[in-house]
């Protein structure tokens, strides 16, 4: 998918033998390719049920999907490290053309694959999320289960999550003739689909079969459909089950290009149709007068890859989007990878953000945030070179976890050269996570730079909101955030400016125009060395019927030159010898709350912190590493567990010299989205006597857990018999 099965192949060849954790495939010459396509169904060479870094992973045979083994904590030692940690947006999809986008990167099951990340800053990434309503997790396996960083991701951002089932192929046809026997036997493999997305908490499949199959199989494939969408339903409210066009109900293997007779039997019982990509210009418009009232239904398939697909792909991708938009019918874009498998220059990020741009520009933007109190933002992409908390790096080890991202500001991204640019700052010393927002340039000193971080949709209540943000600037550079409230009664939007100097940016001739002004406090940091962030707080009045419907980063530069005649509406204007100066200044991170208190968090005698799987080895230099597994939770089982945004786990070495009393260097370990972490490889000297595990709580609106307050593990002793 969606290319036919022989096009695809040397492709699909080189993914599988370079497929990460399991073991490499035999060579596949052009003349046995099917023969080695076949030979892909085999299952992951190594014992599951044994301790091991986290790992996400295929189901590859139906035995193994009928066994449940997958759910099975005896089974899979990785399946609590598997389970998703934001819920699912339970509401369903809006009555409005729609974007759905297949992943198919490199195979699937990359530096994605470790649910506690990897140590690759430039791992494969999606952050332009505020485009999409729904992402498929894609692979050539039998069942695709999407690891949870791409959940957590997408579910952040309120974007549906659906794994892939796939027969394709000669074993395929075998497949489906044992899955399809009976009634009762396509019923139960639905139902075993179902308890998949159920417990590790994504939201529905794509069903693929691009088999051909004698008709009388087709009443069961079409109740295996309707039985796999009824009983999603049923378990995950807002799930959906989209059908990919391969196979007719005449049993044919023949891709129709659109929604017409041969597959709407498949539509009619499921949320939607994924069509094949290699439409003509008037098949969108068919669909959608087959489809009638569920139109929207539709995915036009879209092959970034370029592979016959109208409009060509690539860099003219928007020219396929600009006709759906035309029709009012939903998009599926196909293997946006390309961008990324192809390195398109000038590198990833750049190259990623000009290409959502092309899909912004022709669609809009297609989901708000904020929506809901808290709201907190670090600028987080998932992957960076260091790790900080409120400017302290705690690490400078590169890293890469999706499920570490933050909301993803809406930045307007262009190739062409312009004075001041608002980019994703992967260089700087972050305030928080692994990166921060930085607009830098030259900038006139009578103009004001604004730029929308975020299209919001909250609803305001009657009394305050709280904001707490962080600036690092250049000695010149004034930096605040501009909110845009707007009204049901009223008609227009107003605009709050919220900033330390007020005055830098009253007295500025703007094209900017602010209905009030709050200014923003210092806060003291925690840290003391923390590279020059500022901590800032500023309390907003809002009232009932207000929306929040935008926030906005707004630059400027401070006085510095003599101070010109009042203008004629007031303004006062400042010039440097050529008008101009250099601006630089980073937005650390962003929390709006309807308190000013941090988080309260659980005292760490509540709770209880256990290690299993404790297991040592030598090293050459005759020091040990330790394996084991962490876990935690409240001591009243009747507590249910805070909702924590993720878990810093720490390890401090203690020695005999170690004193109690003044705390030792804390190593940063990683990152846990779950309530358990895994800890691989530790090295232990000979000096140390044990080992003090720190549990640092985060919570949603961005505070954290003091480390001496935190939950901790010891292990006690710390060598091998």
């Amino acid at each position: 998918m969606p290319v036919s099965p022989r096009r695809h192949l040397r492709r699909i060849a080189r993914r599988v033998r370079a497929m990460l954790p399991f073991a490499a495939e035999p060579e596949v010459s052009d003349g046995d390719a099917a023969a080695g396509a076949d030979r892909r169904a085999w299952e992951p060479p190594f014992d599951a049920s044994s301790p091991a870094p986290p790992m996400s992973y295929p189901i590859t045979g139906l035995a193994a999907l009928a066994s449940r083994a997958y759910l099975s904590a005896e089974a899979n030692f990785h399946l609590p490290f598997n389970r998703a940690s934001v819920p699912a947006p339970a509401s369903p999809l809006p009555q409005r053309r729609r974007v759905l986008v297949c992943h198919d990167m490199e195979g699937g099951y990359r530096n994605d694959a470790a649910p506690q990340g990897g140590d690759k800053p430039d791992a494969y990434a999606l952050w332009h999320w505020h485009l999409v309503d729904v992402f498929v997790y894609f692979s050539h396996y039998l069942v695709t289960l999407p690891p949870p960083c791409w959940i957590n991701a997408a579910h952040l951002h309120g974007v549906k999550v659906l794994g892939t089932f796939i027969a394709e192929w000669d074993e395929g046809v075998k497949i489906c003739k044992e899955m399809l026997a009976t009634e009762a036997s396509a019923q139960m493999y639905a139902e075993r689909l179902t308890e998949l997305a159920h417990t590790l908490g994504f939201d529905g499949w794509l069903i693929n079969i691009e088999v051909n199959l004698d008709v009388h199989f087709i009443d069961n494939l079409k109740e295996f459909v309707k039985h796999l969408t009824m009983t999603m339903h049923d378990a995950v409210p807002g799930s959906l089950v989209i059908w990919y066009d391969a196979i007719t109900v005449n049993g044919d293997l023949d891709w129709q290009d659109k929604l017409n007779k041969y597959n709407k039997p498949f539509f009619d019982v499921c949320d939607g149709l994924f069509s094949n990509y290699t439409w003509k210009e008037n098949d969108p418009q068919d669909s959608a007068t087959v489809a009638g009232d569920r139109k929207y239904d539709v995915y036009m398939g879209i092959d970034v890859f370029g592979r016959n697909t109208f409009g060509g792909g690539q860099w003219t991708t928007n020219v396929a989007l600009d006709l759906l938009k035309k029709v009012d019918i939903s998009a599926a874009i196909f293997a946006p990878g390309w961008v990324y498998e192809t390195k398109q220059p000038p590198d990833f990020q750049r190259a990623q953000n000009h290409w959502w741009g092309l899909v912004e520009k022709s669609w809009g933007i297609l989901r708000s945030y904020p929506e809901q109190l808290p709201f907190y933002s670090d600028f987080n992409q998932g992957h960076g070179y260091q790790v900080s908390v409120e400017g302290l790096q705690i690490s400078n080890d590169s890293w890469n976890n999706i499920s570490c991202q933050s909301f993803q500001p809406m930045l307007k991204y262009t190739r062409d050269q312009v004075h001041l640019q608002a980019y994703t700052d992967f260089k700087a010393e972050p305030y928080s996570g692994g990166n921060c927002l930085t607009v830098k340039g030259s900038l006139q000193q009578n103009i004001i730079f604004s730029e929308q971080l975020f299209n919001g949709g909250l609803a305001m209540e009657d009394g305050p909101v709280h904001l707490f943000y962080s600036i690092r600037a250049n000695a010149s550079s004034a930096l605040g955030l501009s909110l845009d409230l707007s009204s049901r009664n009223k008609q227009g939007t107003s605009k709050i400016l919220v900033a330390e100097d007020i005055a830098t940016f009253t007295r500025k001739k703007q094209n900017h125009k602010y209905g009030s002004y709050v200014k923003a406090d210092k806060v003291e940091l925690h840290a003391p060395d923390n590279h020059g962030w500022v901590l800032y707080k500023a309390t907003v009045s809002s009232s009932a019927g207000h929306t929040l419907t935008g926030i906005n980063i707004v630059c400027t530069l401070k006085f510095t030159g003599e101070i010109s005649p009042e203008s004629e509406d007031g303004s006062i204007l400042v010039e440097d010898v050529d008008g101009t100066s250099l601006y630089q200044a980073s937005l650390g991170h962003l929390s709006i709350r309807n308190t000013d208190k941090n988080t309260e968090f659980p005292p760490a005698e509540s709770w209880i912190t256990e290690g299993d799987y404790i297991s040592w080895s030598k090293c050459s230099n005759g020091s040990e590493l330790v394996n084991l597994k962490i876990s935690w939770k409240l001591k009243n089982p009747d507590q249910p567990q805070p909702p924590f945004s993720k878990y810093n786990i720490y390890v401090e070495k203690l020695t005999a010299d170690s004193d109690l009393k003044v705390p030792s260097p804390k190593s940063y370990l990683g990152v846990a989205s779950v309530d358990a972490f895994y800890v691989s490889g530790l090295e232990v000297s000979n000096e140390v006597t044990g080992l003090k595990f720190f549990i640092q709580a985060f919570a949603h609106d961005g505070s954290w857990q003091e480390l001496e307050e935190c939950p901790k593990f010891f292990l006690f002793p710390v060598h091998s018999e």
